[in-house]
């Protein structure tokens, strides 16, 4: 017996610095395992792909660039769909789902994804997917990994409503057909439907019927519930919707710690000798408000007796101690207590699947 085949999705990426793209070969490289196929472009391929005619399902992972503008491989598609001509139900057929790339510490965050989510919407598109908008500031892969999670169920469901409007399409032409060919069947179809109805409403009344006696023994046993919320069950509003805890992410950083026989080395002899000093700092003023995700400060360094040359635009980093006691509290909780001292070595393991 033939395996039936892979249901086939468009996966679209528009990317600047190749963020984008690691996550669409991420998402290209699971679909096997979810029964799917991905179909994977670049955006600015569109001798590829055509929106204007795609009848599965889309997705997209776009990037953001400059003060908030689609990066340069999608150019050419944000200009093609920005088109004022365009009707308002020009992809009235597509369904997509988007996840925008970007940093909330610029003022247009995601713009890039905004953009073109906005326009597609005004164009007719309809998501069968919400919309994802990863930040860089705190971390991509907070909103990627489980937007990838989520996504495989809300393709296979958008896959499959798709498989049924086709076979109801299919089933009316043929209706139509049969009609236009054989009028006296009219009245057949007609008596048939009057009986399926008649089967339905029997079958609902009984339905009704038991509903209504689960509904009263649930009455029953209701008041002796736990309401606190919890881990297991939640009260409302949380509880009229899905409660998840996500996954652990495999693992792909190897981590190795090495004794430095109780001796804690000096920073300067971890780093290339003549490459850092010792300055005092002379002024420093928070930037930022206290709500900021990140804090921002202006400090005065005073170099007065260090001789080093620079130019510029070159860059240098701020090395400053922790707090020993928050240090001390971490490496308890972690249980790493006696590796205080160590140098630890962090790589990537090698052969890993983990994109970008």
């Amino acid at each position: 017996m033939c395996c039936e085949s892979k249901r086939r999705f468009l996966l679209l990426y528009a990317t600047q610095k190749g963020q984008a793209k690691a996550i669409a070969e991420e998402i290209w490289q699971q679909a096997g395992a979810h029964g799917l196929e991905a179909d994977m472009h670049c955006i600015s391929e569109m001798d590829k792909y055509n929106l204007e005619t795609e009848k599965d399902p889309v997705v997209i992972v776009i990037s953001t660039t400059g003060t908030g503008d689609p990066p340069d491989t999608a150019r050419k598609f944000v200009k093609k769909i920005q088109d004022k001509t365009l009707p308002p139900d020009h992809f009235a057929h597509l369904q997509y789902g988007l996840l925008g790339l970007g940093d909330s510490e610029y003022m247009f965050f995601c713009n890039g994804g905004k953009t073109v989510d906005r326009r597609l919407q005004e164009l007719g598109a309809q998501h069968f997917y919400d919309t994802g908008l990863a930040d860089d500031c705190v971390g991509l892969e907070l909103v990627v990994d489980p937007w990838i999670d989520g996504l495989w169920l809300a393709l296979k469901e958008a896959l499959q409503l798709q498989k049924e409007k086709e076979g109801m399409n299919s089933a009316a032409n043929a209706v139509s057909s049969s009609l236009s060919t054989a009028p006296h069947a009219v009245h057949e179809l007609k008596l048939s439907s009057e009986v399926q109805n008649l089967k339905l409403k029997d079958e609902g009344a009984r339905r009704s019927d038991i509903l209504s006696q689960k509904l009263d023994n649930v009455n029953l046993v209701a008041p002796a519930r736990d309401t606190e919320p919890s881990l297991v069950h939640s009260v409302p509003p949380v509880s009229q919707s899905a409660l998840n805890i996500p996954a652990l992410p495999p693992e792909y950083i190897e981590v190795e710690f090495q004794d430095t026989q109780g001796k804690n080395p000096h920073l300067s002899s971890l780093i290339s000798e003549g490459t850092t000093f010792e300055v005092p700092v002379t002024k420093a003023v928070q930037l930022t408000r206290e709500d900021a995700i990140k804090t921002a400060l202006l400090l005065e360094l005073d170099i007065a007796d260090t001789a080093f040359e620079y130019q510029p635009g070159d860059a240098f980093c701020v090395i400053c101690p922790n707090n020993v006691s928050e240090v001390e509290k971490l490496l308890h909780i972690l249980g790493l207590s006696d590796k205080g001292d160590d140098v630890v070595c962090v790589k990537v393991k090698q052969g890993t699947k983990k994109k970008g």
